[in-house]
């Protein structure tokens, strides 16, 4: 915080509670947020964390308590009235008008005129272009959002946050999809935006993060707000006791399996402009990690291998036989199953129930003779439901109320009933917290040591050295390094996979 912070809050709650479904998510939480301070909030997902910034950013009713203002009791109705008072909501998945441009994604909203008068075009523009040079970042300000890499999305979130002089700003899980280089530059805005004495709420699983930037925290459980501390006067071990109720314990760790025979080899692969001549295999029993930075073409390949954006050249072997993947039918019926990193765009039918989300995957197991019975759908999503401990007020609620690491975990269920034999994971923990995260890593191992093979993407270095046999590393779209799991390390791995001239040879 800021040297002479105001007594006096910028934000003060005070009985905060919401019901989704007659069940209770948050209770009576009180908190204040003061001007000029970067305050954390932390939790498993399902603590009640986001709730609480949804019902202060407008897009949740309070079921009860109150929310004052600079001094002024508030009701914040939707969103609009949010930003009309200058809190600004930047969401954990970027949510956006697709087909309108970067620049009229940033002033929606925030222009004045008359109706039936001229769009200042070159105004607009010219304002967004200084936004992203504000953030260090270049993007075509004219092209349409739909097609933004969701690093880029989420950039234009955090612009559109500024264009519109908040002085409350809620970041949910910003720096998820962030390069190194991007989240420096987010941490630098942020700083100057507290120095200049706005308020942001800053929420993350990522406890270096809350480290390195933020003053106090607060801490939720099971819906309840357990701690409000300086970060100063608190451990990390601290702060995982309070966000899970019991001791830090090792929770990524590897299951021993049996390596089979090869499931998935891919020779020579190519789709142009995005990856070259990738040529790997994954065997039964075997998590093979996908490693490299951000843009090094990991999602595109995995894209390719699913049927969504099919390879312009090579082989794909699956049980030692050739076949054309040419779209996701194509690779279900193959064995193969796909968990997105998208998951808000690609992964969940966000205004469907639960039940209807998870059994989307297998409609001929819940619509015999192309009739849908209800009973059996019910009975396969609550089957899943208690398999993967999904936690939700009723199999009915729509998908998109439940948090990030239940809906990826819905999933996952969804897929699982597939029965695959061969499973792609792209960044399945990104946004999870750390309880989930250890029931994913403990689920991924049981799917491997089942004889599954599996093809692990993930940003996130200890989570591949825990659990992967082995690792390839991409760079610039190319297979640089495979590196089994005696050689591999976060040095190794990060050495092969910075961008240098003429690094086009796989080492082992």
């Amino acid at each position: 915080m800021t040297d002479g912070i105001a007594a006096k809050p910028l934000l003060s709650a005070r009985g905060i509670s919401k019901q989704f479904a007659g069940v209770e998510v948050l209770g009576g939480v009180d908190l204040d947020l003061m001007p000029g301070e970067i305050h954390a909030l932390l939790g498993e997902n399902g603590a009640g964390k986001s709730t609480f910034a949804k019902i202060v950013a407008g897009v949740h009713r309070p079921t009860r308590g109150t929310l004052t203002l600079n001094g002024a009791q508030v009701e914040v109705t939707n969103p609009i009235v949010a930003q009309r008072l200058g809190i600004t909501l930047i969401h954990q998945e970027p949510i956006s008008f697709p087909d309108l441009s970067v620049a009229e994604n940033l002033v929606l909203g925030l222009q004045d005129g008359a109706p039936l008068s001229r769009v200042p075009w070159a105004k607009m523009e010219r304002e967004a272009r200084r936004l992203m040079q504000l953030l260090g970042v270049d993007i075509d300000v004219t092209r349409t959002m739909r097609g933004l890499s969701i690093a880029d999305q989420q950039m234009a979130e955090i612009a559109r946050a500024l264009a519109s002089d908040s002085r409350l700003i809620i970041m949910d899980e910003p720096t998820a999809p962030l390069t190194p280089k991007e989240v420096a530059t987010l941490f630098t805005i942020a700083r100057r935006l507290r120095d200049e004495g706005r308020t942001i709420i800053f929420i993350s699983h990522r406890l270096e993060e809350v480290r390195a930037l933020c003053d106090r925290v607060t801490i939720f459980r099971d819906g309840a707000k357990v701690a409000t501390d300086s970060i100063t006067n608190l451990t990390d071990d601290d702060i995982i006791r309070l966000m899970i109720g019991r001791p830090l314990k090792e929770y990524m760790h590897k299951i021993g399996t049996t390596i089979g025979d090869v499931a998935l080899k891919v020779t020579g692969l190519g789709r142009a402009g995005l990856f070259y001549d990738m040529t790997f295999e994954v065997r039964r029993g075997e998590i093979v990690g996908l490693g490299g930075l951000v843009g090094a073409g990991r999602t595109d390949v995995a894209r390719a291998l699913f049927g969504i954006a099919p390879a312009d050249n090579g082989q794909i072997e699956v049980n030692g036989r050739p076949v054309q993947i040419t779209d996701p039918t194509q690779a279900i019926g193959l064995g193969l199953a796909f968990v997105p990193e998208d998951r808000a765009q690609a992964g969940i039918f966000r205004t469907l129930s639960v039940e209807h989300n998870i059994s989307a995957a297998v409609p001929g197991r819940i619509a015999p003779g192309g009739v849908i019975r209800r009973a059996l759908e019910r009975a396969v999503a609550e089957q899943s439901v208690a398999r993967l401990s999904i936690r939700l007020a009723s199999l009915r609620q729509p998908i998109g109320e439940l948090s990030g690491g239940n809906q990826q975990k819905a999933i996952l269920a969804r897929w699982l009933l597939t029965d695959p034999q061969i499973l792609i994971l792209d960044e399945p923990t990104r946004g999870i917290d750390i309880g989930v995260k250890a029931e994913f890593y403990d689920m991924i191992g049981a799917l491997a040591a089942d004889g599954r093979a599996i093809l692990l993407i993930s940003s996130e270095l200890p989570e591949l050295l825990a659990l992967c046999d082995r690792v390839l590393v991409m760079a610039e779209g190319r297979l640089i390094a495979d590196l089994p799991r005696g050689v591999a390390t976060q040095e190794t791995i990060m050495q092969a996979a910075v961008p240098r001239s003429g690094a086009h040879e796989v080492a082992a």
